[in-house]
Parts: C-alpha cells; structure tokens; sequence
C-alpha cells in the first residue's frame, strides 16, 4: 500500500523503555501507538498487541531497514471507514525470541504470562482501551505468527482477533497441528486470520495445511476465518507492510 519508507510517525507513538517482566526476567521496550483523535476525545479503543516492535512503526529500528508501516496503514484505513480507529502495543523482541514465540518451550509459556498479567494490565490502567476478547487482538509474522495462533488456540477469552502472518507452523515437529486436534476449536465470534506468500516455499504447505485442517474442525465461517495467499509474497517485512490492511481490515472492521 505504501511504497515509500520513511520513518515519520502518522498519530502518537509513546515509548516504554526497560520494560520488565518477573515471569522471563528480562526488560525490553514496549511501544504504544494511539490515533490523533484519542487526544481529543474520551472514547475507547479496541487494542491490537504485535510482536517484534521494532520492525512496525520505524525502519531504522527495523530487522530488514523496512518497516510494517502499521500507523500509515490503520490511518489510512480508517480514515476511509474501512476499519475502526484502534490502539496498537509493539512487544519487542529479545535475544531470547526463537524460545520465547514458541507456547511449546517453558520460555514461551512465560512470554505468555507477561503479556496476559503484566503487559495487558499495565496498558489498561495507562490508555482509553477496550477490554474483552472481542476488543482484544494478537498479530505477528514468521515465529510471531506461530506465537500468535498459539496465544489465541489456548486463550481465546484473551485474545477474540488473531492475525497469523508467514507462521512458522513447522517448529517442534509441526506440533500445533496436534495441539489443535487435542483442543478443539474455540467457541464462535472469534475472528482469525492466516496468510503466506506463494514465494515462501518452505512455509506455505503448513499453512495450507492449517487452513485445511480448521475447515475440517468446522471453522468455515467466512466472519470468523480469513486465508490469504500473496502471489509474489516473500518472508518480508516489506511484503508484510504490503498486505496489512487485509488483516487490520479484517479484525477490526468498521460496520
């Protein structure tokens, strides 16, 4: 949608820097985008938590030098009523990442602990958010794809939206399809998104596996499940800027 990449924030970016969880005993920065209006109104917001902070909003911070642009995008969105205004909280990573993405590994499980009772209370209590499942969002790419789907299979009360972008459905041994199958589906008025590039040959069998096999389980509901394969996407955060307002349009659509 945009191909210019400069680092000039549309709306507030506010920066928490150092932030500490007691659960995986590391800091990292947390980054809160807000829309111009909400310093100009006292309405809530749904909220949409992403990983990998850095590569969102700026492309010198970002892993690739391009940045996901997300407050161009969801600008951009909803100032043609496309999606509703929302707040959107960027979780860096950390040198721990591969571990901590992955509900699977003990690290993982504490990633999750520190979103769920330390994060999430903290950005409550600080900005205008909605709260609720249905308020409630989850995204990321690649291993934050995999973390994403993982958060919202095992806590769907949490996180009602999730965007699963290039996820890495192969790790330990492609054992989310298990976890799926063990679980059951979540109960309706979710809404859950997955995408891969026809580029990213070594990722897109698994999810067209997954998407398969969600169908199978009965998820078919147009309103709650979203597939989308990017002909010509590669594992990029420039490809990933390119298509996010399919899923921000997705999850938090205005009607």
């Amino acid at each position: 949608m945009f191909e210019n990449n400069q680092n000039e924030i549309v709306g507030i970016l506010e920066y928490h820097y150092d932030f500490y969880s007691r659960y995986l005993k590391n800091e990292r920065d947390i980054l809160v985008w807000l829309p111009h209006s909400s310093q100009t109104t006292s309405k809530k917001y749904p909220v949409l938590y992403m990983h990998d902070g850095q590569n969102l909003f700026n492309p010198s911070t970002s892993f690739s030098g391009f940045d996901w642009k997300v407050d161009e995008t969801i600008s951009d969105l909803s100032s043609k009523n496309l999606a509703e205004e929302l707040i959107v909280v960027g979780i860096n990573n950390t040198p721990d990442r591969l571990n901590e993405y992955n509900f699977f590994t003990d690290k993982g499980k504490n990633y999750s602990l520190f979103i769920k009772n330390e994060l999430m209370p903290f950005i409550e209590e600080r900005y205008p958010v909605k709260t609720g499942s249905n308020n409630t969002g989850i995204m990321g790419s690649s291993m934050g794809g995999l973390c994403s789907f993982q958060l919202f299979w095992n806590y769907p009360q949490i996180f009602g939206k999730a965007a699963c972008l290039s996820s890495s459905f192969w790790i330990d041994e492609k054992k989310v399809f298990e976890m799926i199958k063990q679980q059951g589906k979540p109960k309706s008025g979710f809404k859950l998104y997955l995408d891969c590039g026809d580029e990213e040959k070594e990722l897109i069998d698994d999810n067209l596996e997954m998407i398969k096999k969600l169908k199978d389980m009965g998820i078919k509901n147009s309103d709650e499940l979203m597939y989308h394969i990017q002909k010509g996407g590669t594992h990029s955060e420039y490809d990933w800027a390119r298509r996010l307002h399919i899923p921000i349009s997705f999850l938090f659509t205005n009607k």
